[in-house]
């Protein structure tokens, strides 16, 4: 299995749901096909099942041989209708496909080759993978998202590389803060737990904990899933529920907050790349007429779960969401908050809206 695959997720969604490519229309027409049913059940990732299936050395070559031939018949395709995957990147998806379903070994002298799902499982993924354009992360089970190797599947949305500043931003908060490092954090929207999971590590040992809030029974599983294998579960707490609603006990008394909300526009939706506009959760991704309805939520109600000192922030589509931000908080919220904040991502766009309450 390979330890370092951000670049697979980068490669073709780094520039971000709020870059224009991912805004281009689809060359096709014709509906997507209807989503398959969500399972509640988090589904164990390619890597870690066991490898009870076994396949001849010819069979297995077979099968790698029709997959390459299919991933090179897309060229550019993909690339050129909404800045999808070519061939180059499909490949390389292939080969990370055999590391993790592919175990060789010797047996009584004799090669063996062992799989963690049926050779005829392999051909269906892969299938999945060109002509519906399912997220290779669908189709492993799995995202590398900083030090972690998360559960993913369809119905959670797939962590993005840029939204581990996230992770950071806490990280620099709570230096030498001891009441915020100590505190009581949420993460809202949590779907994987990638944010929940990644803050917990932050904080350590020193107390601090984390309730992680999400709305779909799917993420709630998946999350649970990544915070058991992480061993997070005295230290991350998971709720269902939509934003605030499962934190009315805890009203005042947060040492912080973040969240990644839906922040696409409803109408820019249907130009995203199949990868996610047909495949992830769009309650994940649209945000309203103007992709604003859930950040202004979380604007309104960030005084009332905030004690005073506590700190928040959420990820945007970009520049103008993060400018309407700041002035709807200095001026509707006059007084509230204070060292307001837009920070950059990786690729140097306006992404994020930091701040504290007073």
């Amino acid at each position: 299995m390979k330890l370092s695959l951000t670049p697979k997720l980068s490669t073709f969604l780094k520039p971000s749901l709020a870059s224009t490519p991912l805004r281009r229309s689809l060359c096709s027409s014709s509906p997507s096909p209807p989503p398959p049913p969500i399972s509640l059940k988090p589904q164990t990732p390619l890597f870690l099942r066991p490898p009870i299936h076994s396949a001849t050395s010819s069979d297995l070559q077979q099968w790698q041989d029709w997959a390459k031939t299919l991933a090179s018949s897309v060229g550019s395709t993909f690339a050129n209708s909404d800045n999808g995957p070519d061939s180059t990147l499909l490949l390389r998806e292939l080969n990370w496909l055999v590391d993790d379903a592919v175990q060789q070994g010797i047996e009584n002298g004799q090669r063996k080759i062992r799989l963690r799902v049926s050779l005829e499982e392999l051909y269906l993924l892969w299938k999945q993978r060109i002509e519906e354009r399912k997220p290779f992360q669908y189709i492993v089970g799995c995202e590398h998202w900083r030090e972690l190797v998360l559960c993913v599947q369809e119905g959670v949305l797939i962590p993005r590389p840029e939204t581990e500043l996230i992770v950071d931003l806490v990280g620099d908060v709570v230096k030498g803060e001891e009441g915020l490092r100590e505190g009581l954090w949420a993460d809202l929207g949590t779907g994987s737990g990638a944010i929940a999971i990644g803050i917990a590590r932050v904080l350590g040992t020193g107390g601090g904990r984390v309730i992680a809030t999400d709305l779909s029974p799917t993420a709630i599983s998946v999350a649970g899933f990544n915070v058991e294998r992480y061993g997070l579960q005295d230290v991350v707490e998971l709720r269902k529920g939509s934003w605030f609603d499962p934190l009315k006990d805890v009203e005042g008394k947060l040492a912080g907050f973040v969240s990644n909300p839906p922040y696409i526009p409803s109408d820019n939706i249907s130009g995203l790349q199949a990868e996610v506009g047909r495949h992830e959760p769009r309650v994940a991704l649209d945000g309203g007429v103007d992709g604003m309805d859930d950040l202004l939520h979380l604007c309104k109600g960030a005084a009332s779960i905030l004690k005073p000192g506590g700190f928040f922030a959420f990820e945007t589509n970009g520049e103008k969401q993060c400018k309407y931000l700041v002035e709807y908080m200095e001026n509707e919220a006059r007084g509230s908050f204070c060292n307001l904040s837009i920070i950059p991502d990786f690729a140097g766009i306006h992404r994020f809206v930091t701040g504290f309450h007073k």
